[in-house]
């Protein structure tokens, strides 16, 4: 057990940027063997948009449900979708009750890519338009709150880099925001394909027969 979290379950919460409904929230693990379980339910997930969804998976699918682990999400099974349109794959649940999912579309082409959505009450809210720019939002937001001097966010960033494993170099350069001399974070995601300003709403996804 990491000596941080032995002393207390701390949860650090960042408030909601606006740029594609990203909200970040980060949680320190509580053991080591953490990542090891979020991992060891991946094969749930993978299996189940092979033969299930009946499409391809998402390459670092793996990676993305230990990163939301190391957030303070719970990873659920795919198959809890009791109340959810068809095309959404659950992968995690925040505090909140929002679920973390995939969304699938009907008669995708394969390798077609998968969006990362948030689930509520009242609608999808679009996260990410595929996996890995979900997990280069999450290491960009961390890097860059770690390199102002913050301890916990520093503290944080390790967890999240272990979780992420040996996709994360792929995905992100350690410390490329920085380099880049940027003083926006949203400009310097937008520069590296993200599609909607800081000053958007999130982008909703309204559920078949429900009118906006």
């Amino acid at each position: 057990m990491r000596p941080a979290a032995a002393a207390a379950a701390s949860v650090l919460q960042a408030p909601r940027r606006a740029l594609g409904g990203v909200s970040f929230v980060a949680a320190r693990c509580a053991s080591s063997s953490s990542s090891v379980a979020a991992a060891a339910t991946a094969y749930d997930h993978v299996s189940f948009v092979k033969e299930v969804a009946v499409t391809d998976p998402p390459e670092h699918l793996n990676s993305l449900l230990n990163v939301l682990h190391a957030r303070g999400e719970k990873i659920v099974s795919p198959g809890a979708k009791r109340g959810l349109i068809p095309l959404v794959v659950p992968l995690s649940e925040s505090p909140q009750g929002n679920l973390t999912s995939l969304l699938r579309w009907p008669t995708a082409p394969s390798g077609m890519e998968m969006p990362v959505v948030e689930v509520r009450s009242h609608g999808l809210w679009l996260l990410a338009k595929n996996v890995n720019q979900y997990i280069h939002r999450t290491l960009v937001e961390a890097d860059s709150r770690a390199e102002s001097g913050d301890d916990l966010w520093s503290a944080v960033r390790e967890d999240l880099w272990s979780a992420v494993g040996e996709a994360g170099p792929n995905i992100y350069k350690r410390g490329d925001f920085k380099e880049s001399q940027m003083a926006d974070l949203d400009v310097y995601l937008l520069k590296k394909g993200w599609t909607l300003s800081r000053h958007s709403r999130k982008e909703s996804i309204t559920p078949p027969g429900k009118r906006r």
